[in-house]
């Protein structure tokens, strides 16, 4: 690919949650301000300061994107996604002085900030840039084989599941690509994506990437992150009422729509916590990010059945570093007791025989305030404010763990 070729072609290419974070900080807190912070939780061969210029360029290119009138009259045919949304989003572009690369050290560092409802839609697109820019060099016709090898055994692997084990489950097998973010290129993603869906079409059940699933029509998936829960440690609630407000933002803009909940920002005790039987009754289920899955599971559907409410009508949805083995573990495991279903990014997207990059690009601050998450997994916790962080963990009594990473390497 020559490199003056834009990596990212159209703004359709990112993550489905992007647009329908987007549409509630336009609807109800358009002023926002948010300031994001990139990390990379490995150590790469090839120091990530080299691609630097060439993200320069690329940043450049992707802020001159606008979207199609073929892609806003897709968007307007999601029913959760509001007519008025659509009208701000033909005139929608990204405005390249919200976002700065810079070195530091070996440590390439990526800062956004600006206005949220331009600074959020940036993250899946740099991190997909990133990825590309850091395997181009490594791309080769061996590499690609040992991806395809790679993909058609886990092809294989599913397909012998739905033949021999399906008929004993008692909900189906349902899997779908979150892995836009870390994927090997965009090509790569794009072929990953039409082979799950055409070998596997009562398995696959869609793509978080908005362009695929135009192109391929099939169903876009998902709903919220961590940086949404995030804003709300700064938008004027009591700190401890940060996830009820936040949960309740969500119910009033989509009304029943889009009901999976994402409960590690502050840990799973403090969600079931504030996950009482309105919330409960309202969300369809729970996605599951950090900790141990199995662990996590058992206690969900523990919180539904203290609630008086069949855990078979709910779904858990587990997206954190999944593999297909992984994953067919689980579904054996919570099948008999609850709906399940899978996001499975990097083991899709950048499985070739090289490691993958770990990166992430986090809200660290809304409006001049420092938020944090805090991960069930504490690789993952993630905040530049360490008195911040303390507080936040007396307020819902999280305790430090004994030898956490420090959160501002």
């Amino acid at each position: 690919m020559p490199k003056n070729t834009p990596i990212i072609q159209s703004l359709l290419d990112t993550d489905l949650y992007k647009f329908t974070m987007l549409q509630v900080v336009l609807h109800q807190f358009p002023a926002a301000h948010g300031e994001y912070e990139f990390r990379c939780r490995n150590h790469p061969d090839t120091p990530l300061t080299q691609l630097r210029q060439q993200l320069e360029a690329q940043l450049d290119l992707l802020c001159e994107l606008r979207f199609s009138q073929d892609e806003l009259d897709y968007l307007r045919g999601l029913r959760f996604i509001k007519s008025d949304y659509v009208d701000y989003l033909e005139l929608f572009h990204l405005q390249r002085r919200f976002i700065s690369v810079s070195e530091e050290g070996e440590q390439l560092a990526i800062r956004i900030k600006g206005p949220m409802v331009q600074a959020m839609f940036f993250e899946i697109f740099v991190l997909a840039i990133v990825n590309e820019l850091y395997f181009r060099p490594l791309d080769s016709k061996a590499v690609r084989e040992e991806g395809r090898r790679r993909l058609e055994a886990k092809l294989a692997e599913l397909e012998r599941f739905q033949r021999e084990e399906a008929a004993g489950q008692r909900f189906p097998l349902l899997i779908a690509d979150f892995g836009t973010r870390r994927r090997f290129s965009r090509d790569w993603q794009a072929h990953v994506v039409e082979r799950l869906n055409h070998a596997l079409p009562q398995v696959f059940r869609g793509t978080s990437n908005v362009y695929l699933a135009r192109k391929l029509g099939i169903t876009p998936i998902g709903t919220m992150a961590h940086e949404f829960f995030q804003a709300f440690q700064a938008l004027g609630v009591r700190l401890r009422d940060f996830q009820k407000a936040a949960l309740e933002s969500w119910v009033q803009e989509y009304r029943g729509d889009l009901g999976i909940a994402l409960t590690d920002v502050v840990g799973m005790d403090a969600f079931l916590a504030d996950f009482d039987l309105y919330f409960a009754k309202l969300f369809d289920g729970l996605r599951h990010d950090s900790g141990d899955p199995y662990i996590w599971g058992e206690r969900a559907i523990a919180h539904y059945r203290k609630l008086r409410i069949d855990p078979a009508t709910k779904m858990l949805t587990f997206s954190d570093g999944l593999s297909v083995d992984s994953a067919l573990a689980l579904q054996r495991h919570f099948s008999p007791h609850i709906q399940v279903s899978f996001g499975i990014g990097t083991h899709f997207t950048n499985d070739m025989g090289l490691e993958p990059l770990q990166i992430v690009l986090k809200l660290v601050s809304c409006n001049g305030q420092p938020v944090a998450k805090l991960s069930d997994s504490p690789g993952k916790t993630m905040c530049s404010d360490e008195t911040f962080l303390a507080y936040l963990r007396q307020v819902f009594k999280v305790p430090a763990p004994r030898q956490e990473p420090p959160t501002n390497p």
